[in-house]
């Protein structure tokens, strides 16, 4: 009997310890996530309302990158594949989405900034990356992304240096929404 209840007891516990790693790792993504988005690590960008409060005479320069995953159907590219900027001015990037396909295509687009100190410095206003875009059948699209550069990035004991800043961006296919899924759209979308 005695042995009986000690399995009971090795078996719960084995039980908790799956089912708290099983947890842990649910809960690990969105951490990390918001992790990097408030310090800026793994070259994480910051989001604001609003362009900064001061500009800088000193300029930086960003360069624009742009990647699809390996199932994404879409052609992808930066209008423009670099600007120069005083830090602090507010910049305006485009980013030129095409879906060559017969079939709409939804796509999600995830970023990062390098080199890495510069994450915590750099920061979005507006991006097509805060949410999913659709693509109908032979859509070509422009999506904006609005920035700047923090001025405190010139005072920062590592990042007081970095004057080229990569932006880069990667899309990947995810599943239609339902409102789009059960609409035909029409193949013959203007260029915007």
């Amino acid at each position: 009997m005695k042995r009986a209840g000690t399995n009971a007891r090795t078996g719960l516990q084995l039980l908790a310890v799956v089912l708290t790693m099983g947890a842990l790792a649910w809960a690990a993504v969105p951490f990390y996530s918001w992790f990097c988005q408030v310090t800026g690590y793994g070259g994480t960008p910051n989001v604001a309302e609003a362009g900064a409060d001061r500009v800088l005479d000193e300029t930086v320069t960003v360069r624009f990158d742009a990647n699809t995953a390996p199932d994404m159907p879409w052609e992808f590219r930066p209008v423009v594949r670099e600007m120069t900027l005083r830090i602090g001015e507010t910049g305006l990037a485009f980013f030129e989405a095409y879906n060559p396909t017969d079939h709409p295509v939804a796509g999600q687009a995830s970023y990062n900034v390098s080199p890495d100190e510069a994450g915590y410095f750099f920061t979005k206003i507006e991006c097509f990356c805060f949410t999913e875009q659709v693509l109908a059948p032979g859509e070509r699209v422009k999506m904006p992304v609005s920035f700047y550069v923090d001025p405190d990035i010139v005072t920062d004991r590592d990042a007081k240096r970095i004057r080229h800043i990569t932006l880069s961006y990667t899309f990947y296919q995810i599943e239609l929404p339902e409102a789009q899924a059960s609409v035909t759209p029409d193949a013959s979308v203007p260029y915007n």
